[in-house]
């Protein structure tokens, strides 16, 4: 288990400092087509529009081309995910706003991921919340994520080369979760790290067949609720050695 703190400076460094550098990164056109055409105001026919400013705001800020192969820079605000590499995509941007939006991020929360990828939804919640915690079981995959937000100045996210399965318990209870690959079951140890009223965003289902994202809530009793959002299809969660 290795765990990769984006910067030693983290309580140092100006969030809002940061964020205005990134506004003002090459790439904006894209990023405010991606989001009005894709996933706010016009989005396609059909497809649920994302109306939460503070997520919608995030979208137009992450330079996610910073997040994809440069291979696929030209196809990185493109409406569809992308291979990373080690078998594992980036989400479209549709669905990375749309399950941000499902956890109502606030800006004194924090949330945990599992299944860090590239980093781009790590990048998309620390736009928003307090402190972001995520665990990628790739380390290929983790190491580079760490570098990319520590050189982007995502001063608010921690990454760890670990089994997501389990959670990040040290850390815990979370505000919100959110699992960006297919799992068959929700992880009892993620409800367990889930705070009373918190909310998780979870695809569950069959590997590589359509699945359902979830939307789990936790009342403030313990007991849990959950209902289906759409159908999806994500890569299934890679698990480690037991």
């Amino acid at each position: 288990m290795r765990i990769l703190k984006t910067t030693l400076l983290a309580m140092m460094l100006c969030a809002a400092t940061a964020m205005g550098e990134r506004a003002d990164a090459p790439h904006q056109s894209e990023r405010d087509r991606m989001v009005r055409d894709q996933i706010g105001e016009r989005a396609p026919w059909g497809r649920t529009k994302v109306r939460d400013k503070a997520v919608l705001d995030a979208m137009r800020r992450a330079p996610r081309h910073e997040f994809v192969p440069g291979v696929s820079i030209s196809a990185a605000y493109s409406d569809r995910p992308l291979p990373i590499g080690h078998g594992q995509t980036i989400s479209q941007p549709y669905i990375v706003a749309y399950m941000t939006e499902m956890l109502k991020p606030k800006k004194d929360q924090v949330v945990l991921e599992i299944g860090a990828g590239s980093g781009y939804q790590a990048a998309i919640l620390a736009e928003i919340v307090k402190e972001v915690y995520t665990i990628e079981i790739v380390p290929g995959l983790g190491e580079q994520a760490a570098k990319r937000l520590e050189r982007l100045k995502y001063t608010n996210v921690t990454v760890k080369v670990g089994d997501g399965y389990h959670g990040w318990k040290e850390h815990g209870p979370y505000d919100a979760i959110i699992v960006t690959a297919a799992t068959s079951h929700i992880p009892p140890p993620l409800i367990e790290q889930l705070k009373p009223g918190g909310r998780m965003a979870i695809p569950v289902g069959p590997p590589f067949q359509v699945q359902q994202l979830l939307l789990v809530e936790k009342r403030d009793d313990g007991s849990v609720v959950q209902r289906s959002e759409m159908p999806v299809r994500f890569v299934p969660l890679t698990r480690g050695k037991e």
